[in-house]
């Protein structure tokens, strides 16, 4: 069987961040074709995470650490997460705790990964990152906390 992605036939331009419908009360809407699927494993030795871990991580002392650029926040990010956006993360990484779970808009979003891909090359062990490959598209489905981030 070959399977592919439907293509995108919305001439708006996409939405990386489910919104909210208006009007109905804990329902968003979700813009289906946008971006490029990224893998489960995005780098060998880096954890990919779902919520129940990532939240688990986080009580643990772990920070989120939002890569996302400047203009695709769609005005919000997950409570309680830092802002280090990709194309700055290298630059940055002393800012980096002892382990980081790395998110962007999803399984469709590139800015996490490449961040990732970007620390191992500098030499941050895979051990101190871990991957949240849902990010804010499955973070906001599931109805867990955001706070606003403007872009």
């Amino acid at each position: 069987m070959t399977t592919s992605r439907r293509e995108r036939t919305r001439e708006q331009d996409p939405v990386s961040v489910p919104q909210p419908l208006p009007g109905e009360a804990d329902l968003v809407v979700v813009d289906t074709t946008w971006g490029e699927l990224q893998p489960i494993e995005v780098a060998p030795g880096v954890r990919t995470l779902g919520e129940l871990e990532v939240i688990d991580l986080v009580q643990q002392g772990a920070t989120l650490v939002d890569c996302r650029t400047r203009g695709s926040f769609m005005g919000a990010t997950i409570a309680g997460s830092v802002l280090i956006p990709h194309d700055e993360i290298v630059d940055r990484r002393a800012e980096l705790p002892d382990l980081a779970v790395l998110f962007c808009n999803g399984p469709q979003c590139p800015q996490s990964p490449d961040a990732i891909r970007r620390l191992l090359a500098a030499g941050v062990p895979a051990s101190a990152l871990a991957y949240y490959r849902g990010g804010m598209q499955d973070w906001v489905c599931t109805a867990l906390p955001t706070e606003p981030q403007e872009d």
